[in-house]
């Protein structure tokens, strides 16, 4: 367990910042929580290439936790329109963070004697792609209203053209269609540092 010590922390910060960062806007349709967040999938695709699918997991499990803390916080701290997290807000993340970053562990795993970007690269972008869908859906589409009815979360589902100019669908969808495009972005960008520091880490001493 003393190896994990450094993912396990990597993925508290990084599970801690984003909470923190969701807070700020970054123009219509993104929060600056959305550049942090997927370096999540980085940090346990690392762990699983160095430590192996099992070590993977646990970081998993040790995010999810740091990730219930930090919506728990929020719950009970109060901004201008009620509770920063609500209850919907934190089931859609919670779900949305177990179920993509253990699908994410159990692809890089099928794909591990692959090229050495297939498992890194399809294992994030399938998974990032459940996270937007489960979050965005569980925190804001009506159908889920029942999980708890007196959050009003008609604001979010008012329709307007996608990102702007495309057809017109719920706010929630043009925010979930932005996250998931940052997402995929960094999940490119991210095979950069995966390279240099696998290479880094299995590089043998002279």
């Amino acid at each position: 367990m003393r190896s994990l010590i450094v993912p396990v922390l990597a993925m508290a910060v990084v599970v801690v910042a984003s909470n923190i960062l969701v807070q700020f806007l970054v123009g219509d349709w993104l929060t600056w929580g959305a550049f942090t967040y997927p370096f999540a999938f980085l940090v346990v695709d690392l762990t699983n290439r160095i430590h192996g699918t099992a070590a993977a997991r646990k970081v998993v499990l040790a995010g999810f936790v740091v990730g219930i803390l930090c919506s728990f916080v929020g719950t009970r701290i109060e901004g201008e329109f009620g509770p920063l997290v609500t209850l919907r807000v934190a089931l859609g993340s919670g779900l949305a963070f177990l179920c993509s970053n253990l699908l994410d562990v159990a692809i890089f795993e099928r794909l591990r004697n692959r090229p050495w970007w297939h498992p890194p690269l399809f294992s994030s972008l399938i998974s990032s792609s459940i996270d937007t869908a489960i979050f965005f859906s569980v925190a804001f589409a009506t159908v889920f209203t029942f999980l708890e009815p007196t959050n009003d979360v008609a604001w979010a589902n008012e329709h307007l053209p996608l990102l702007g100019f495309g057809p017109m669908v719920p706010l929630w969808a043009s925010l979930g269609v932005a996250d998931w495009c940052v997402k995929l972005v960094l999940a490119l960008a991210a095979l950069v540092p995966f390279r240099l520091i696998i290479r880094q880490l299995t590089r043998k001493p002279a």
